[in-house]
């Protein structure tokens, strides 16, 4: 009789508890299979987005090794038939190409130093000094972000005509070095840092341009290394401008220098145009290739601590 008992007094609490187990079984496998799911939509979503950024660069690679009539043939085709390369040979002979990579080389160069130190210092003075109209300051800064470069060139051009510095490289550079978008960006990233580590600092000794250099900078090499991959590809991508400002090859950049490439009397050879885009772009991946290291060794520094 007592054994009868403990049995029915027990199966109520055991068939409750056996309710609540299955239930927190099919919630786990349920969470399991949304994330499940959500993994598969963004590895779809990934690879949706390198095969649009990728399936370009990869034309346009394989198309600087086909003859003309494989860049005319409707339906495309991708693959060679057979390989050219002499398209290369005639992208850098037909047009002095070298020139223009080197006058590319020294307006970036030049660019991205100026650019990257006006860019920090000017933020590091918005966040970390104090002196009037600061904010009226920022305003500025923020309604240059809105003005468009196109919109200036008329007056640009005027008034590098006046100075004398057309056709030369001061001409080119001078109107190109605002930094609008780069002290946006260091200033918003300096404000993130936590103002303790900025106080102790200070309580160590430390002076404006130790607190740059010791402590400031060395927690901001992911904004840093972004800010300079920006600026140069902007800068080496420019057209307008030294278009405006080059009056034959001496200064001429690589972007204005591609287009004497192209035939406008008749049906472009593509092939030499593909060849020289393909080396025009080899020096920023060799950049990014540089960089990214350091960019990713500064985000996740820090994350693990031991």
């Amino acid at each position: 009789m007592s054994d009868l008992a403990v049995k029915d007094t027990a199966t109520p609490d055991d068939t409750a508890g056996g309710h609540r187990t299955d239930g927190h079984g099919r919630a786990a496998a349920a969470v399991a299979r949304r994330q499940r799911l959500a993994t598969v939509f963004g590895y779809l979503a990934m690879i949706v987005v390198v095969l649009l950024v990728a399936l370009p660069l990869v034309w346009i690679l394989l198309a600087s090794f086909k003859d003309r009539s494989e860049i005319y043939v409707q339906p495309a085709v991708w693959w060679p038939s057979q390989w050219h390369p002499e398209n290369y040979r005639e992208a850098t002979t037909s047009v002095p190409f070298w020139d223009f990579m080197r006058n590319s080389l020294i307006v970036t160069s030049i660019l991205g130093i100026v650019k990257f130190g006006l860019g920090v210092l000017s933020a590091y003075g918005l966040v970390f000094l104090r002196f009037p109209f600061k904010n009226v300051v920022f305003i500025v800064i923020i309604a240059a972000l809105m003005v468009p470069n196109q919109i200036t060139s008329i007056t640009n051009y005027a008034f590098i005509a006046q100075l004398g510095l057309r056709n030369t490289f001061t001409g080119i550079i001078l109107p190109l070095a605002g930094v609008a978008f780069g002290t946006f960006l260091m200033r918003n990233h300096f404000l993130s840092i936590p103002p303790e580590i900025i106080e102790a600092a200070r309580m160590d000794g430390a002076g404006h341009i130790r607190l740059l250099t010791r402590v400031v900078l060395p927690l901001s090499i992911p904004t840093m290394v972004a800010f300079a991959l920006i600026t140069l590809v902007n800068e080496w991508n420019e057209y307008l401008w030294p278009f405006l400002m080059a009056d034959d090859y001496s200064v001429a950049t690589l972007p204005v220098g591609l287009t004497q490439l192209q035939n406008n009397d008749g049906l472009t050879n593509w092939g030499p145009v593909m060849a020289a885009t393909v080396l025009a772009m080899l020096p920023m991946l060799i950049v990014f290739l540089a960089l990214q290291r350091h960019m990713i060794k500064g985000l996740t520094s820090g994350a693990v601590k031991g």
